[in-house]
């Protein structure tokens, strides 16, 4: 049996909307992507998505429906010129009577700034109708008027049903597909590959492809497709972000609102998806540091030793056996009482030393190591905590205008609770 020569994902990539798989939310019937499509009425639009979600297979089909001029660019190999070069073409009656083009720009996030200005104005004007796809979210990583001048259609990871139909199709088609191979897919090898491909139809199909033309037909003629092939043609699931990109950033996100949400599962789950893609573990370490000490702070003072601890531990270990202490110490943070006192109480301070006259070190506080200093007043009066019972004593410690102020705010949670408890001893003694 002859094999194709371009991927199995390549040939079937959807050729009309009905052929295309998923994304109802944006390009089911009645949708407006598929309204926009069907009426040849396309504007400016950006898809945005994980790779293997269909952003290139909308493109061809958008392609193949306009009446327009069509141009497709790649942004990492195109340049300026090139754009200048599809404008002009554009501009010509004789080449192009419509005087419109539809430009595809694949991995548009790619373009700097010079190249994206260089679009602007013919997409202003509706010289060109601007496709860009992108794996990064475009409102950090495109021009802000191109932004402002298109629909962003945000593409998810493709359904479990979606790829076991795509799956399936590509099984059946004898035109583009696997389908002149008498293929007998397991149950479990479909749902093991559906799972493993993390909602990326490309990752399923070349799978796929590479289990049929790898193994031997069996003799009753057919060639079965059990897990254990799955396996061995998908050495590693798909991770659906990478540790550079904004899923990262996301992910991270995730990791700490968990923490500080007091959900030691879901803290770990994400800490998991983190060193899976590859994440630095001093990186970890360190984020959870930061949650230790803003999230978690007084109300259990030892949260932010074992960080420590455990990013000192992560620094001299490495992986893979880092990854324990990076779990032991996020379950710490994300099991311990909360309190932001601290983080609340320095963000209040700075804001008033940036914003007041917050005056001049009350006399008695400051040092007076020589001793002409003295003779100057400084240290007079001063009060030695520890020439009083309990060794605690009352006496001014802000300048004048500042008097009266409150940044720290103990909650009762946890430990602070005790010192809650504490300071109002203090405040309303008499000493």
């Amino acid at each position: 049996m002859n094999v194709k020569k371009e991927p199995l994902a390549y040939r079937m990539r959807p050729r009309t909307i009905e052929e295309f798989f998923g994304q109802e939310e944006i390009v089911g019937q009645g949708r407006m992507l598929y309204r926009m499509i069907k009426a040849d009425r396309i504007t400016s639009i950006i898809l945005y998505g994980p790779p293997g979600t269909g952003k290139t297979s909308l493109a061809r089909i958008i392609a193949s429906t306009t009446k327009s001029s069509f141009e497709k660019l790649n942004a990492v190999t195109a340049g300026v010129a090139d754009i200048k070069r599809i404008v002009a073409d554009t501009q010509n009656k004789i080449l192009n009577p419509s005087g419109k083009t539809v430009l595809f720009v694949d991995e548009i996030h790619r373009f700097n700034k010079s190249q994206q200005d260089a679009l602007l104005p013919y997409v202003e004007n509706g010289t060109i109708v601007l496709i860009g796809a992108t794996t990064e979210n475009p409102f950090f990583e495109v021009n802000k008027a191109l932004i402002s001048r298109s629909s962003v259609f945000m593409l998810k990871p493709l359904s479990d049903s979606s790829i076991k139909n795509i799956i399936l199709n590509a099984l059946k088609d004898k035109e583009r597909g696997l389908g002149n191979f008498e293929v007998i897919l397991e149950d479990e090898a479909l749902n093991y590959l559906t799972t493993i491909s993390n909602g990326d139809a490309r990752i399923a199909l070349n799978a796929i492809e590479l289990a049929v033309i790898t193994s031997q037909i069996d003799s009753d003629g057919k060639i079965h497709i059990g897990v254990g092939t799955i396996e061995e043609c998908v050495q590693k699931k798909s991770i659906s972000f990478d540790k550079s990109g904004e899923n990262h950033y996301d992910n991270i996100s995730a990791f700490i609102k968990s923490m500080r949400g007091s959900d030691p599962d879901a803290a770990v789950f994400y800490l998991a998806r983190a060193i899976y893609a590859g994440e630095d573990p001093e990186f970890l370490a360190r984020r959870i540091i930061i949650c230790a000490s803003e999230d978690v702070g007084m109300a259990n003072p030892t949260a932010l030793q074992v960080a420590v601890a455990a990013a000192q531990a992560v620094s001299m270990i490495g992986m893979p056996e880092a990854r324990i202490i990076l779990a032991h110490a996020a379950v710490m943070v994300a099991t311990s009482p909360k309190s932001n006192s601290s983080y609340k109480a320095i963000g209040k301070a700075l804001n008033d030393v940036s914003t007041k006259r917050t005056g001049e070190v009350p006399m008695h506080l400051r040092n007076a190591a020589v001793g002409g200093m003295k003779d100057l007043g400084y240290g007079k009066g001063y009060k030695y905590a520890h020439d009083f019972p309990g060794n605690i004593v009352k006496q001014e410690y802000l300048p004048m205008e500042m008097q009266g102020s409150v940044y720290y705010e103990p909650t009762a949670n946890g430990y602070e609770a005790r010192i809650k408890e504490w300071l109002e001893r203090w405040k309303n003694s008499d000493k």
